[in-house]
């Protein structure tokens, strides 16, 4: 609070009222009213700009009669702008207006303006007049704050887009698999096996794997299994006998394809499966043998592979159908070849999807624009997708995420709703959130950010931005949460915590005048001189402009006249 009294003397107007009697008393003694403004200096809080004033009158200053009107006015170079005017009245004055008690008495009057710029150096004047019996006076003006703090109004609307990522992968890996069968209780290779269907795929993609540049072997794997019926020993040995001509034939027909890669220690993996349980309870539950559950409740009872066999072959009927549609399946070797199929380079990205973009697939094209850090290229490489795939939604929300970062709010807003009307979800939202906050329709922006039904540390950067805008300091610092950002910097600040933000500012890791600035401002609030001058050097180094504002930030008026605040904002 400040209290401020103003004792003048103004002889012509004393010597015109010279007949008036109570009102020249008034005009006289007006220094010894006194007036409370709270705050000191004033500021603006969600756009506002608030004022309580509190009017102390002494005893039998104010005549019954009279009547008192008086005008709070922020006056600034250039303009002023008027608060709304208040009336009260004496004891005897038959009006509606608050009555002042002639032994004294106090009153309390609230307001608020909207903030301009121009208000950044002001002063707070009270004007007031007096009246009684149809006479009127004006008393003398009386300077109540300065003002205008405008902290607040350094809160960065900024748009915080999602990007959609792309699915490129520079290595696939690929598989191509083929089986052999065997007759019970043999593990020689059948001619018959080597034409089947599949032997004849893995050839060829053995073959055409060799003359692909982009192809590289990485490994080939054969698993030989015995089926699950007869003595475990006789299965041990079937299945290392299958594994070993089912090698003889894999190895000859690397070699015959030139894989030179077959050569090497560790190239071929075989392992060995005597009794294939697992198989046959895949299999199992894939058939439609009459016992089959029967048959998979023994599997769950039993673990003992004698006691399995056992129970299902005391299934007769059952166990017959087994030994014609499901056992001979499971007496096999798998072979199986592995391949990388290796994706171009960034350097052959860049230059295709300049020189010839129908080179690139799709995840090529989306992946290419995040190859560079020019805006414009971006938003190129974004639309060449979208040509490309007119329903995917990740390239329309990629071309609105560059516009916005280009600044181009009401055009990134076109394409976000087009993304919308092809996938609709909580990207979508959040970065119509956005639109609309930076184009300063917070309740819309707020709408869009609550009906996510997954909130984002995008989504609540946008809550957090709202709430500081709104003047909700305590909201806005819980939503910003740990995340440092000017912003959440700003939250803490404005709610009272110097030392929160000056830690959310130092944890900021990219070089920005505003974090310098803000920072000068913090030192200011803790009375540490050094880090004024030192924050606002850098600020104005980096950010010109920001020397004209700091010469009219009453967060600095206590260093207007310092030679060296003069010397950095100069």
């Amino acid at each position: 609070m400040k209290k401020v009294s103003y004792f003048v003397s103004l002889v012509l107007a004393v010597a015109f009222l010279s007949s008036c009697g109570g009102l020249n008393k008034m005009l006289k003694e007006a220094g010894n009213v006194n007036y409370q403004v709270v705050p000191e200096v004033l500021e603006t809080h969600s756009g506002d700009v608030d004022v309580t004033i509190t009017g102390s009158f002494p005893e039998s200053y104010f005549n019954k009669k009279a009547t008192l009107e008086a005008v709070p006015v922020l006056v600034y170079e250039g303009g002023e702008t008027k608060f709304e005017s208040v009336t009260v009245q004496g004891e005897d004055v038959e009006a509606n207006n608050e009555v002042i008690k002639f032994t004294g008495d106090k009153f309390t009057y609230s307001a608020t303006v909207p903030f301009t710029e121009e208000m950044r150096v002001s002063e707070l004047i009270l004007k007031t007049s007096a009246s009684m019996s149809g006479k009127s006076v004006t008393l003398p003006d009386v300077k109540l704050a300065d003002g205008v703090i405008a902290t607040s109004a350094l809160t960065k609307k900024v748009g915080q887009p999602i990007l959609i990522g792309n699915k490129f992968k520079r290595i696939i890996p690929e598989s191509k698999g083929a089986d052999i069968h065997y007759v019970i209780n043999r593990a020689d290779v059948r001619g018959s096996e080597l034409k089947a269907e599949d032997i004849d795929a893995l050839k060829a993609y053995i073959k055409d794997s060799k003359k692909k540049v982009n192809y590289e072997f990485t490994g080939t794997e054969i698993s030989a299994y015995a089926s699950p019926d007869g003595p475990l020993d006789l299965n041990e040995k079937l299945s290392g006998k299958r594994a070993e001509t089912a090698g003889k034939f894999f190895n000859r027909e690397l070699k015959k394809a030139k894989i030179e890669e077959a050569g090497k220690e560790g190239f071929v993996k075989t392992t060995t499966t005597a009794e294939d349980w697992d198989g046959f309870k895949e299999l199992m539950q894939k058939s439609d043998v009459q016992d089959k559950e029967l048959i998979l409740r023994v599997l769950s009872m039993h673990s003992d592979p004698v006691v399995r066999e056992k129970e299902i072959k005391n299934m007769s009927e059952a166990f017959e159908v087994l030994k014609e549609d499901i056992l001979p399946k499971l007496r096999r070797s798998k072979l199986m070849v592995n391949v990388n199929v290796i994706g171009f380079s960034d350097e052959e990205i860049l230059n295709y999807i300049e020189s010839n973009p129908d080179t690139l697939g799709l995840e090529e094209v989306l992946y290419a624009a995040t190859l560079t850090k020019d805006a414009e290229k971006q938003l190129k490489y974004y639309e060449i997708a979208s040509n490309k795939a007119p329903k995917c939604f990740r390239a329309v929300n990629g071309i609105g995420y560059t516009l916005m970062k280009m600044g181009k709010v009401e055009e990134s807003k076109a394409a976000f709703e087009k993304a919308q009307g092809l996938k609709d979800g909580d990207y979508v939202k959040n970065n119509l959130g956005f639109v609309a906050l930076v184009q300063g329709d917070l309740e819309k922006a707020q709408g869009y950010f609550t009906s996510m039904e997954k909130l984002t540390d995008e989504s609540n950067f946008g809550l957090g931005t709202i709430n500081l805008i709104n003047g909700n300091y305590k909201d806005a610092v819980n939503y910003f949460g740990t995340k440092p950002s000017f912003n959440a910097a700003l939250a803490k600040l404005l709610d009272g915590n110097n030392t929160g933000a000056k830690n959310t500012l130092e944890a900021i890791d990219h070089v920005c005048p505003w974090k310098d600035y803000l920072l000068a401002v913090v030192g200011a609030r803790m009375d540490n001189e050094k880090d004024v001058f030192d924050h606002l050097k850098a600020a104005v180094a980096a950010k010109d402009e920001l020397k004209a504002l700091a010469k009219t930030d009453m967060e600095f008026g206590k260093y207007f006249e310092n030679a060296d605040f003069k010397s950095i904002v100069e």
